[in-house]
């Protein structure tokens, strides 16, 4: 895939192979408030997870930069998360869409997350830029319906585990963070009902850098 890569004052474009995709879930830092989140999900009949946080592989090839995606029904939604790209020259930052179809979550958390692509952006910081100040990075995500902009998601990325503690407990569990691997942080919860929108905006911000990365994208529901 093509990304701009951006280091202090330089920004390269480039390629970069990506082999391996890991969406982290359930990934927040207060477990009182984790529980009365899967508590609720299971009320919805979303099954609760077996550990916390999991770890969910799925395909790298459904990773899209396209301003368009293609899904199955109007059962799905975006969730903006944070991204760690594990490069060969170090981690790098980013901002992805974890997809998902909400109805057959239901059913597996896992099989909700293969049948959607995921949106990612084109622009990277250095992780070592923004590793000391994580947890002032903003994440924001809007739905656009029928042409109205609307803020969906917000918050500081506090509010998950530390990327740096995902990874260790990733390969605690017997895997490998691979060169090549990209790894969904963890998203913030919603302000309105989870359901479909036609249009998609997410952004990560930096205010002690200040400095943005943003993504957009149209979801189109196939006939049948």
């Amino acid at each position: 895939m093509n990304f701009d890569f951006l280091n202090g004052e330089t920004t390269a474009q480039r390629l970069a192979d990506v082999a391996y995709l890991v969406i982290a879930g359930w990934t927040g830092r207060d477990k009182a408030a984790l529980e009365m989140h899967i508590e609720e999900l299971e009320q919805a009949g979303i099954p609760r997870p077996q550990v916390t946080p999991e770890f969910y592989h799925v395909g790298s090839n459904l990773l899209t930069q396209e301003p368009e995606i293609q899904v199955s029904s109007t059962s799905s939604s975006g969730e903006v998360e944070a991204i760690i790209l594990n490069a060969a020259d170090g981690k790098w930052v980013g901002l992805g869409s974890d997809h998902t179809d909400r109805k057959l979550e239901a059913t597996s958390v896992l099989f909700s997350k293969q049948v959607c692509p995921k949106p990612i952006g084109r622009s990277l910081w250095s992780f070592a830029e923004v590793e000391g100040h994580w947890d002032e990075l903003e994440l924001r995500s809007y739905r656009v319906d029928d042409g109205e902009r609307s803020l969906y998601q917000e918050g500081s990325l506090a509010a998950n585990r530390h990327p740096t503690e995902l990874i260790e407990l990733y390969e605690q569990r017997g895997n490998r963070f691979h060169t090549g691997t990209v790894m969904f942080c963890g998203t913030l919860p919603a302000k309105s009902e989870i359901s479909f929108s036609a249009g998609f905006e997410i952004e990560l911000y930096d205010p002690v850098l200040e400095r943005r990365i943003n993504h957009a994208y149209n979801t189109i529901a196939l006939p049948g």
